[in-house]
């Protein structure tokens, strides 16, 4: 009754602009933005550095809206995701589907003919894992889902990178591996902290399945994955001792998180947690801008 009723709003450009998750489009935007920095000694020429972050980003958006139109059943049924525009009915699930069509199409055809084949293609591969095989299939098969898909969301420093260089480098894919770690203590610490709203959703992630000790125990472990992870640009070379410092004093603040949700003594550990890791990708990634700029050679 409650979606019934809500369809009698109008939707306006801020629900358009909702459906394409700001706030998580920004962040990736900023490793991609980095990976293409990171990729060559100097400046990233103007218009790939404008065309590129806007294609990447309007493929995300469309991704994005995707994830909102096939899980609005799930959403109405949780409170962080209950007013999003479709799951209330502020958005007709036609008009967000020929919006995500729309951005997709715009995306691929500015990084296509004004970027370049391979970028293109890898973006549209990124596209396709987050809206189909994860949000379609992994999100509601595997409590694995996040490790799984995890993937097609580590993908924006390659894309970075490949949008300068045209190739796919070890060094890229250094980029994508620390995301790809970082995703499960990530996403696991907001499923700890939302619980019971993926239980009534009757999505299966991991504390839902397997209990929020076995869940905490194991965002302890990735942790340690990612510290382990986030090491390698330096013992790769491939940046210097103030990356290094800067990974090892964030990965220390990861493991004060970590160890504190596992002794379950604070309510709030698994939402201070997420937000923590979201400084955590933001800084790295900075820090590492900042050692290729005045440290590495």
């Amino acid at each position: 009754m409650a979606i019934h009723s809500a369809r009698i709003q109008h939707s306006g450009w801020r629900d358009y602009f909702e459906l394409t998750k700001p706030r998580v489009v920004l962040l990736m935007i900023l490793t991609a933005l980095i990976g293409m920095l990171l990729a060559v000694p100097g400046a990233v020429p103007l218009p790939v550095l404008l065309l590129g972050n806007l294609g990447i980003a309007l493929c995300a958006g469309s991704a994005a809206t995707v994830n909102h139109l096939v899980d609005r059943h799930i959403d109405i049924k949780m409170a962080r995701t209950s007013n999003r525009p479709i799951a209330r009915g502020r958005v007709e699930p036609r008009r967000a589907l020929l919006f995500a069509l729309l951005l997709g199409l715009l995306g691929q055809s500015i990084l296509l003919f004004f970027v370049n084949a391979l970028t293109a293609w890898l973006t549209l591969a990124s596209l396709l894992g987050y809206a189909v095989i994860y949000t379609m299939f992994l999100k509601r098969a595997t409590p694995q889902n996040i490790v799984i898909g995890g993937l097609a969301g580590a993908a924006p420093p390659l894309l970075g990178w490949t949008a300068v260089t045209g190739e796919i480098h070890g060094h890229a894919l250094l980029l994508v591996l620390i995301i790809f770690a970082w995703t499960p203590p990530h996403f696991w610490a907001l499923a700890v902290h939302r619980k019971e709203d993926y239980a009534r959703a009757d999505v299966p992630m991991l504390p839902v399945t397997h209990g929020v000790p076995y869940t905490n125990l194991h965002i302890l472990l990735y942790t340690f994955i990612l510290f382990a992870v986030s090491l390698l640009p330096f013992a790769t070379a491939m940046l210097g001792w103030l990356y290094l410092l800067g990974a090892v004093v964030l990965g220390l603040g990861f493991f004060y998180w970590s160890i504190a949700m596992l002794r379950g003594r604070d309510p709030n550990a698994g939402m201070e947690t997420f937000k923590y890791s979201i400084i955590y990708l933001m800084a790295l990634f900075c820090i590492m801008l900042l050692d290729h700029y005045l440290i590495a050679v």
